[in-house]
């Protein structure tokens, strides 16, 4: 498989696409406005502890108060050799160890210093840790503790070894130590350099950290750039590809110091067409944001982020298979397990998912589905837990939500039908006009009405509920007439008096609840 990373600068936003094989599996995207914060550290100041959540809130200087719950104010631990090389949630609570008192911890305008490790995201604040994870090229290192850990994705015994004991010639002695997955093959030196840095890193931002008042900012992680070849550039990517000459300068000077032998693999693009097109990135970002994602045999996914969850459902469209149908359905739900990893990273959703895959009779099928899907997740960078099927025939998963999804920072609650997707058919709300011209004649006695409405609503009324104004105004002896108003919300319409102009929906409603007394 080939990988290749593509980098788009403007002075506005960075955009970066991860492809396997030619296809975007990844896509981040970074505004000058609204700059990344995971990774930084704070200075800052508790403003309340809430003993029944465990967790305390703290002021970091943002519009939000971070959330720090008891298992990551203070830990160190001792670790073991089996580590994800994030300094993940299991190292941070322990593996078991007592989850400390938050009200015997931290008190109300306590400083503490944290890190982000999640965004912001919809109406909660960042998540907080106080147990700090300072990364390098190879090595994450953890200012308290001091234990060793490799990276599980290290799976050769003799590899662990070997880096273990350069690590240890060379640590410092205070601080623990992650080995990253990068660092397989690499020499001695190399393992030197990254311990050099970080503890050198370490040592400003203790200076650093007494200097700053609290609610101030300590560290600020690299760009998003630089943290790229930090973190993603490495040996099995073919080629990392920029647009931007100053980014180009950057990404190769930190390459020469921390990963020669990568130098070579970044280019600066120097094509005619923007380099999102070049590469036929575009077409995937307006996809992403679709509800419905077409599959190869013409099966499809209807992807639904909710509040909750996000739901995914597998449907086989227009393929029929030339055999018979448990074979036609198990084809569309292995390439619906393939397409729905791709999406889930593309459009990098997190949180609790369920997959509705079209129900198989044979339980091996079953199991293929599932494991398709555990090998597409692997390569996933985030942590991901896929369940088995359930008694209803869903496949439920967890995937670590470190950021706002694609889809939030790309769009907008529709201001129309407010996120909902949904408006009032026309059908209805002529209905519910009919009504209300029958009920405010009753109550208010008025004989000239007007209807003003959306123009689409209007026209509605005109052409289709034409008879049923005519007999209300038989009946009731009114004038009535329609007028459009393209300022109105379609759902929106006013019943106004042709005789005072007044607002009669209004009048009948304070008249009808006099009467109701």
């Amino acid at each position: 498989m080939r990988k290749d990373i593509i980098i788009n600068s403007t002075p506005h936003e960075v955009r970066v696409a991860i492809l396997e094989d030619a296809e975007p599996v990844e896509l981040i995207v970074e505004r000058a406005d609204a700059r990344r914060i995971v990774g930084n550290l704070y200075k800052g100041k508790v403003t309340s502890v809430k003993p029944g959540l465990q967790a305390a809130f703290v002021d970091i200087g943002m519009e939000k108060a971070g959330f720090l719950h008891a298992s990551d104010v203070v830990h160190g631990g001792t670790g073991d050799d089996d580590d994800d090389e994030d300094g993940g949630d299991d190292r941070r609570r322990g593996r078991g160890d007592p989850v400390p008192d938050i009200a015997e911890t931290l008190k109300v305008g306590d400083s503490i210093v944290v890190q982000v490790t999640k965004e912001p995201i919809s109406t909660k604040g960042p998540r907080l840790t106080a147990d700090l994870s300072l990364p390098g090229r190879y090595l994450v290192m953890m200012p308290k503790g001091r234990h060793i850990g490799v990276s599980r994705k290290i799976a050769d015994r003799r590899e662990r070894v070997r880096l273990k004991q350069h690590l240890q010639q060379h640590r410092p002695d205070k601080g623990a130590f992650i080995i990253r997955t990068a660092a397989e093959g690499a020499d001695e030196s190399s393992i030197r350099t990254d311990v050099r840095y970080l503890s050198d890193l370490i040592q400003t931002i203790r200076e650093k950290t007494q200097e700053v008042e609290a609610p101030g900012l300590v560290h600020q992680d690299v760009g998003l750039v630089v943290g790229l070849i930090r973190d993603i550039f490495k040996e099995d990517v073919e080629e990392l590809i920029v647009d931007d000459n100053e980014d180009y300068r950057r990404l190769t000077e930190y390459a020469r110091f921390f990963a020669p032998d990568l130098e070579k693999r970044i280019r600066l693009y120097s094509g005619d067409l923007p380099i999102f097109d070049h590469y036929d990135i575009e077409p995937e970002i307006k996809k992403s944001l679709d509800r419905r994602v077409w599959m190869k045999k013409g099966g499809y996914l209807i992807i639904e982020p909710t509040e909750a969850l996000v739901s995914i459902d597998v449907n086989t469209g227009r393929f029929t298979g030339r055999r018979n149908q448990e074979e036609t359905i198990l084809q569309t739900n292995m390439l619906a397990a393939r397409e729905a990893c791709r999406q889930l990273r593309l459009r990098d959703f997190g949180g609790i998912i369920v997959i509705d895959f079209i129900d198989m009779e044979n339980e091996a099928n079953k199991r293929r589905v599932l494991q398709e899907m555990r090998t597409h997740l692997k390569r996933d960078r985030a942590r991901t837990k896929v369940f088995s099927v359930s008694g209803l025939g869903l496949v439920e998963m967890s995937r670590q939500r470190v950021r706002p999804s694609l889809l939030s920072q790309l769009s907008d609650t529709c201001p129309y039908c407010d996120g909902t997707g949904k408006v009032l058919s026309l059908d209805t709300l002529g209905n519910h006009i009919e009504r209300l011209v029958h009920r405010i004649a009753i109550v208010t006695g008025e004989k000239r009405l007007q209807i003003q409405a959306n123009p689409v609503l209007a026209l509605y009324l005109l052409e289709e509920r034409p008879e049923q104004f005519r007999e209300a105004c038989r009946t009731f002896d009114l004038e009535l007439n329609v007028m459009d108003d393209a300022a109105l919300h379609i759902e929106d319409f006013r019943i106004v008096s042709l005789a005072s102009g007044k607002d009669l929906i209004a009048e009948f409603e304070k008249k009808a609840r006099g009467g109701r007394r």
